[in-house]
């Protein structure tokens, strides 16, 4: 704001003749308006909302977690992380269902059960969902016949019958795979009985089946070829955004167990360690070099959660066809939790160094051994420093934790850890720095670019003021080394830095 005062007060004079007094008094007091306002208007309100969603998730879980996976239909992450949540609240989230189903999300009452809405389906919009629900005022389909006999072939077409039978909206009347064989000869005999409807034609023995109570039927035929459950779960994470009815790795659950250690537990205290986990390929995206060569960054799933991998050229390709989604895999490589600039991130990934398929067979021949992996120890958190040469070290590793430009060569393993107790990990002080005059923009900018040159994990703290009023967090970290303290006691003096 001080920036614009000066453009502000002149333009006050020039636009609207005001005097000059006049214009800076009132510069003065939109500053202190600001000083409170903003944040006081939004503490309020944010309180008062989350006070209200508080009491409506604590009071009605069911109808809270509906309403908000409704209003979140289209964007299937938010709906995958809700309906997580509402197996933590012990709440079951069922697939759509043509007799118990909505346009949303709805509550099943007593039971603490909310059913998946049809409008949410893929190709089922919400003018299908309610024709189902106009013809379904008469009463709930008592199977596919009723269905197709009540349900205009107009407003509900192929796609959407193909979609519904696929997300099991179906599956209390038969089976999807039959249903998906048959489809074709259930249109034609829908399509057929609502023509003749609508121009009063009757068959030959039209009046003879009115007289004996008999009615046209269509024979649902046994599929040559069942679907697998995999296909089934991979139909409802495409029409779906997400598995309902179950998940994939479900069977591998004990395998899982015992050979790799949970996407979750890769955090970021466990950096530059190598670790083993497994999932389900759920995205891969590839590049291509500056040399030339592919790489490829895949996104992998279990049920604990979600993480990256990357995958470096000389590894991709070995292992570059075997990438491909919906594939189970286990893969070991190296944790990085490090940003560019060397500073520990939330944000944790893995280099990987070897990834193998987890096929049918193996899972079927497996053996258990009742012993669960775990997670490596927390090791000791070294701060990555700048060589002379420009490049990194960071206390050990091949350098590539970062995720930067493809190395020549895969990531080395991590070396034995000797005999004796597990490290812990230090506890790292801070660099506390005292500027006498905040206004001072020079000094202010020279000691940002001393700190950019010495990234680390120590918190960096700016204490403002003469009397040393105030004091502020800054955004980055440094190395604490004693070439930085060094270069800032240069600028500031040696009763301003302190590292405590």
């Amino acid at each position: 704001m001080r920036k614009v005062k000066v453009d502000f007060v002149e333009g006050a004079i020039k636009t609207s003749g005001a005097k000059k007094e006049t214009a800076e008094l009132f510069w003065d007091q939109l500053e202190e308006f600001a000083n409170y306002c903003f944040n006081k208007s939004h503490a309020a309100c944010y309180g008062l909302i989350s006070y209200w969603t508080a009491y409506l998730k604590a009071h009605f879980p069911d109808a809270f977690m509906a309403a908000l996976m409704t209003s979140d239909a289209d964007d299937t992450e938010r709906l995958a992380i809700e309906i997580t949540e509402c197996r933590h609240m012990g709440i079951k989230v069922l697939s759509p269902d043509v007799n118990e189903s909505f346009v949303e999300f709805a509550v099943v009452p007593g039971e603490k059960t909310i059913r998946f809405g049809m409008a949410a389906v893929k190709g089922v919009g919400v003018g299908v969902v309610e024709e189902i629900l106009h013809a379904r005022k008469d009463g709930k389909f008592a199977n596919i016949e009723d269905f197709a006999k009540r349900v205009s072939t107009r407003k509900v077409n192929k796609k959407a019958w193909d979609s519904l039978i696929k997300t099991g909206a179906f599956d209390a009347m038969a089976d999807r795979s039959d249903l998906l064989f048959n489809l074709e000869t259930i249109q034609g005999f829908a399509s057929k009985l609502q023509k003749e409807a609508l121009s009063g034609q009757t068959d030959l023995f039209g009046g003879m089946a009115a007289m004996a109570d008999i009615q046209p039927t269509v024979s649902i035929a046994a599929a040559p070829v069942k679907h697998t459950d995999k296909e089934r779960l991979t139909w409802e994470r495409e029409l779906l955004g997400l598995y309902i009815s179950a998940h994939p790795l479900d069977n591998y659950d004990a395998y899982f167990s015992e050979q790799t250690v949970p996407v979750i537990e890769m955090t970021q205290d466990i950096d530059n360690k190598v670790l083993t986990i497994g999932g389900l390929i759920a995205a891969v995206r590839t590049i291509v070099t500056k040399s030339g060569t592919k790489m490829a960054f895949v996104k992998l799933e279990d049920k604990t959660g979600e993480t990256e991998i990357i995958i470096f050229p000389n590894l991709f390709e070995q292992v570059g066809a075997k990438l491909v989604q919906d594939e189970v895999v286990r893969i070991t490589g190296k944790v990085s939790a490090r940003d560019r600039d060397g500073n520990l991130t939330t944000d944790v990934k893995m280099i990987a160094d070897e990834v193998q398929l987890v096929n049918d067979d193996e899972l079927r021949t497996y053996e258990s051994n009742g012993r669960k992996m775990v997670k490596p120890k927390a090791g000791k958190l070294v701060a990555v420093r700048k060589k002379p040469g420009g490049g990194k070290w960071n206390g050990g590793g091949n350098g590539n934790g970062g995720g930067g430009a493809a190395p020549s060569a895969p990531a080395a393993t991590a070396p034995a850890r000797p005999a004796g107790p597990p490290p812990t990990a230090e506890v790292l002080k801070k660099v506390f720095v005292h500027v006498k005059n905040p206004e001072d923009q020079d000094t202010l900018m020279r000691i940002r670019k001393e700190c950019a040159l010495s990234p680390g994990l120590s918190d960096m703290v700016l204490v403002l003021g003469p009397d040393k009023q105030s004091a502020i967090k800054m955004p980055f970290r440094v190395d604490g080394s004693d070439e930085l303290i060094g270069r800032l006691v240069k600028i500031l003096g040696e009763d301003a830095v302190a590292l405590k």
